[in-house]
């Protein structure tokens, strides 16, 4: 078997509010073989972009063994030496190459992915849901979510503190902060002992990660798990955090890690250190969530999949959409991922833009007014 084309579908995924006003994108890709055999994968990071990378690696993959998938894998590696090692384009275009290459693998073979990847050791996968506020979370409990997160640039504490007493104990809390730069590491130590008495699963990027010693910093002073990661790729941007003991939670991204055989490989080394794994999707499609499921089918350090509970209504017509019930997804049995592309439904939505506009809200929250109202922002 042999790798003949690749082809790219760049589908908008926008929403008209929040901070999703535009641009926001998914890119999947069909790798096609010459027994008639095809994959499928998703690329994020930056689609529009990544879309150019793939076809850029497309001619290296060309003639390929699909089966070979570590040497295709090291192989585009070699070819974007000079364009950066680890960055979120180069990545999403090799994850989109490499899970497609495992979808071919599965479908060849008759089996799932996540047989080919160890075999299961769960057969479902919780899941939890995104709450703007206390309403938002009775709403997901009640569709049988029992993992909630929430976010907010200025006010993280009151936000945690609101959805806690909502859904009470017996429901897992997370807050993302997203890394904002207008937090000092001081604030982001000040929000973390703030949120001690909520019992949160995870306090998610607390300060930007390109910054390793400013969140070991966090990580020291506060005892709360620390989730990083959704912006790293290939287990090279994985390492630091782990082997240091700075994150207790790393979240790789189904659709820019680097594919499901780096992801694997950075779980392993994270159950080395006795680190969790909960995956990022905010921003993907179902095609990167299938992948996500099959991979933590397979790895005894899983913890909870992010999902997007309530996604534009295109997204459970563009791919065969996996179903959530009583918070979990069961893990498909067909061959390969287990889903599908709908080109028809994928060229009905193009692409409207690559840039996502931010909301007024983070428009307002600038370095110099957030300094300035410290005291009340950070107050629970």
């Amino acid at each position: 078997m042999r790798i003949t084309e690749i082809r790219t579908f760049l589908v908008d995924a926008s929403r008209p509010t929040g901070v999703w006003r535009s641009g926001r994108n998914w890119l999947f890709v069909k790798v096609e073989t010459d027994e008639g055999i095809y994959g499928v994968g998703e690329g994020s990071g930056w689609p529009r972009v990544v879309e150019t990378a793939v076809r850029d690696l497309a001619p290296l993959v060309v003639g390929e063994d699909p089966f070979c998938v570590e040497r295709i894998w090291q192989k585009m590696l070699l070819a974007m030496m000079g364009h950066g090692m680890t960055g979120v384009v180069g990545g999403g275009a090799m994850t989109a190459i490499e899970v497609a290459c495992w979808d071919i693998m599965g479908k060849k073979l008759n089996v799932p992915v996540c047989d080919l990847l160890g075999g299961r050791v769960r057969d479902r996968i919780r899941v939890y849901g995104h709450a703007g506020d206390a309403k938002g979370a009775l709403k997901l409990v009640e569709e049988g979510y029992t993992g909630v997160k929430t976010g907010s640039l200025q006010n993280p504490v009151a936000k945690v503190k609101e959805v806690r007493e909502a859904v009470g104990p017996d429901v897992d809390v997370m807050i993302d902060v997203h890394g904002p730069p207008w937090f000092t590491t001081q604030d982001a130590i000040r929000v973390g002992q703030e949120l001690e008495p909520y019992d949160i699963l995870f306090y998610e990027d607390p300060v930007p990660p390109e910054n390793v010693d400013a969140l070991a910093k966090v990580a020291e002073k506060v005892n709360v798990p620390i989730a990083v990661g959704e912006r790293h790729a290939t287990i090279y941007g994985f390492r630091e955090v782990i082997e240091r003991g700075i994150a207790d939670v790393i979240q790789p991204d189904m659709g820019r890690a680097g594919g499901l055989m780096q992801v694997k490989k950075a779980c392993a080394m994270a159950e080395a250190h006795y680190v969790t794994v909960a995956p990022h999707d905010g921003s993907n499609g179902p095609i990167a969530e299938a992948a996500a499921v099959h991979l933590m089918a397979t790895i005894p350090n899983f913890l909870i999949l992010e999902h997007l509970a309530h996604d534009v209504p295109w997204r459970y017509e563009v791919a065969t959409p996996l179903e959530v019930k009583d918070g979990h997804i069961e893990v498909p049995r067909g061959p390969g991922l287990g889903v599908d592309l709908d080109e028809e439904v994928a060229a009905a939505h193009p692409s409207q833009g690559n840039v996502t506009q931010p909301s007024e809200e983070t428009l307002r929250a600038t370095y110099y007014e957030t300094r300035a109202k410290r005291g009340r922002l950070f107050r629970a």
